[in-house]
């Protein structure tokens, strides 16, 4: 495996000063970023989108729980598929105490198309807690970018709520979602990375990427 350089304390604290440099520029940059993304414009939602919650049918407005900002992760699960997304659970499992964002008014809620009694207890087995409705016979996925022809796409969608009025204001996919992840933040902080043979420098592991993702129950297996 090829290991990073063996070298003494000093001459490492000089190289970690010249990447914390660099890190430092990057967080300046990611914070201009995010300036750009709250500058971005908004779209009005007209269409009216009926979901299946526990309680009953619900819209769009509902499930925003009385705060101003929505945001719902799209969870790949078609009606009647086995298949279970083990990016999609990695994110799910890393979605923490609620509470913290309701501090900002925000609610957050996984939306995916299969019916109600398929995901619960997918939801149950998994141990999530967190709000998860489903929009089978809406146009909310297809409308949103998480069902196209191609089948079910892993996506996030952010919407402000002005009244009764709600704005759809930002959308994201593929790698995007990794920030919804610490798993990866922590593996990128780490010597051997994610493993995976895409990564540099190169010889720290051969897995391709997103490979080695399981079900947290799964692993043993």
């Amino acid at each position: 495996m090829n290991l990073p350089p063996v070298v003494s304390a000093d001459e490492w604290r000089v190289a970690r000063n010249a990447l914390l440099a660099k890190e430092k520029e990057f967080t300046h940059s990611r914070d201009a970023l995010n300036a750009e993304r709250r500058s971005l414009p908004m779209v009005k939602v007209v269409k009216e989108y009926q979901f299946e919650h526990p309680d009953g049918r619900v819209g769009l407005l509902d499930l925003f729980d009385g705060r101003r900002q929505l945001i719902v992760y799209h969870f790949m699960l078609a009606p009647g598929t086995d298949y279970r997304c083990s990016g999609c659970s990695m994110v799910v499992d890393h979605i923490g105490e609620l509470a913290h964002l309701h501090a900002r008014d925000t609610s957050l809620v996984v939306v995916s198309r299969a019916p109600l009694a398929e995901i619960m207890p997918f939801k149950e087995r998994m141990g999530w807690t967190v709000p998860w409705v489903s929009s089978e016979g809406s146009d909310f996925n297809f409308d949103f970018g998480a069902t196209t022809a191609a089948g079910e796409e892993p996506g996030l969608s952010v919407f402000l709520r002005d009244g009764t009025e709600i704005f759809h204001t930002y959308h994201t996919s593929g790698r995007g979602l990794e920030l919804l992840g610490s798993t990866w933040s922590y593996l990128d902080l780490t010597p051997l990375g994610r493993q995976e043979d895409w990564e540099k420098p190169p010889g720290r592991g051969n897995s391709p990427a997103s490979s080695w993702w399981r079900l947290h129950d799964e692993y043993d297996t």
